[in-house]
């Protein structure tokens, strides 16, 4: 059996239902969410075009309802997490204090064996059907843990009323044993006829080259490419009741999916999966153009990560120029299908990572908080501050106020009697004050974050002086 190993690259959503407060109103109210709101806001990008969709929607039905758009995601592992098979239980143990925060989704590694048994990440699936209860690939738990402690966690989630997104990889395998290729004219590591659940076996007629042609988008990393246009990998993936997709969703009960590196399949094949199994998606598509971030969840019917805001977000903070958070940005073009990051378990670029959280968790979008930032890094009590400041005041459209090297200004305009938030940030390393025009008139506003202790009075024309600290963040909003 071949050896290999992977490191692979580097996902909504989960609506609050988000509390509205109008600022002639003494109590707080819920919106139906049948009440939609698809409003353009008057900034505008450089060559003229619509700056945001900016929908928002609440909800009656409970703590979190999962609609693209909203909500805050926790990535829940890093690479090279502790083996063992102790990962499902550490997770377990978090859940219940990630609900109270107002986290309302949590995203697993691959769950299912992978060639490297015990050590693996999962980015090297063998069977899709052994989430650790099988003795294959030199270990019967997976490096996470056994099935059982698996279906726990996801229980325990799914009773904090948060959902549960499976990392799938579906452009690769590896741990096949080795066959005669008559498409290759030599041997290839592709029959995976003999796994240990019996589901989904595959032989070389299921993997690139074949009779469906000699490669699609894109191969990796040397692992046997499975060909998607094979009657096989569709039914075994995405169309048979007993399947992948739909396996994971009725039995396993996953609520949704991160794809990995779908530039190695068509975009047809998450739209299918979609189609066919539903839930929430995402996908990796590792580049920073948002045209091309756009045409992928355009024509796969899913959400995409911004990578697009990621690298804008690190040359502007890293780099000390926020004018670059003008630029465009996937969540700005549909903030329904933008999952936005300050890292992950592949890539963690950004120094300046609070101001990045202060940035995607007062815009719109769907945020992403890395574990390792949450559990050990950055300041957990700061962190579910903005979380906080997230589920109960980032509603409505955004107006970019003011922006220069070290300061970025914007306005989230509410909705639906929610007032919204203006968030400054100061990248500078001195205190910084500014005029800027709210929506609200004669009302007294404060810093919900604590870091500056005014509570100024909005004007009659709804202008009003703020101030952030240096190398920080303020966030106001109505004081009520």
């Amino acid at each position: 059996m071949k050896t290999q190993n992977l490191k692979i690259y580097f996902l909504t959503a989960l609506t609050i239902g988000f509390y509205s407060c109008n600022s002639n109103e003494d109590s707080t109210k819920e919106a139906s969410i049948a009440e939609v709101h698809d409003q353009i806001v008057n900034v505008t990008h450089h060559d003229g075009r619509p700056f945001s969709t900016g929908k928002t929607t609440n909800s009656l039905t409970g703590k979190y309802v999962a609609n693209p758009g909203g909500g805050v995601m926790m990535q829940a592992f890093y690479w090279d997490v502790p083996a063992g098979g102790t990962w499902w239980d550490t997770v377990s143990t978090k859940v219940t204090e990630w609900s109270n925060a107002g986290i309302g989704s949590i995203w697993l590694p691959p769950a299912s064996k992978a060639q490297n048994g015990a050590f693996s990440m999962g980015y090297d699936p063998t069977d899709y059907f052994d989430f650790g209860d099988f003795n294959q690939n030199g270990s019967t738990e997976t490096r996470f843990g056994s099935k059982t402690e698996l279906v726990s966690l996801i229980t325990k989630a799914h009773t904090e009323n948060m959902q549960v997104y499976a990392d799938i990889v579906i452009n690769h395998n590896s741990g096949g044993a080795s066959e005669s290729n008559p498409f290759t004219g030599t041997n290839t590591w592709t029959n995976f006829t003999g796994v240990a659940s019996g589901k989904f076996p595959r032989t070389y007629a299921d993997f690139y080259k074949n009779s469906f042609g000699n490669n699609d988008e894109g191969a990796f990393g040397g692992f046997p490419d499975l060909c998607h246009a094979a009657p096989n990998v569709q039914d075994w993936l995405w169309k048979r009741a007993d399947g992948v997709g739909k396996y994971y969703k009725n039995t396993m009960k996953f609520d949704g999916w991160r794809f990995d590196y779908v530039k190695g399949f068509g975009t047809w094949v998450v739209k299918d999966w979609n189609a066919n199994v539903g839930g929430f998606s995402v996908g990796e598509l590792w580049d920073s153009n948002v045209n091309t971030l756009e045409w992928w969840a355009n024509n796969a019917n899913s959400s995409v990560f911004d990578f697009a805001c990621y690298y804008k977000m690190n040359d502007a903070f890293d780099g000390n120029n926020l004018n670059l958070l003008n630029d465009d940005m996937m969540w700005k073009r549909n903030p329904y299908k933008a999952v936005t990051f300050v890292t992950n378990h592949d890539t963690d670029e950004i120094w300046t990572k609070e101001l990045a959280y202060a940035y995607i968790l007062t815009h719109e979008g769907y945020p992403t908080i890395f574990y390792r930032d949450y559990e050990e890094w950055l300041n957990k009590t700061k962190l579910n501050n903005l979380i906080w400041i997230h589920n109960q005041k980032a509603t409505g459209t955004t107006s970019i106020l003011y922006t220069d090297n070290d300061e970025y200004i914007a306005r989230r305009n509410g909705y639906n009697g929610n007032p919204g938030l203006v968030v400054y940030i100061n990248n500078s390393d001195t205190w910084q004050e500014r005029w800027i025009q709210t929506n609200w008139t004669n009302a007294q506003i404060k810093d919900f974050t604590g870091n500056s202790t005014w509570f100024p009075t909005t004007q009659g024309d709804k202008w009003v002086k703020i101030q952030c600290p240096p190398k920080g963040y303020s966030v106001w909003s109505i004081n009520m």
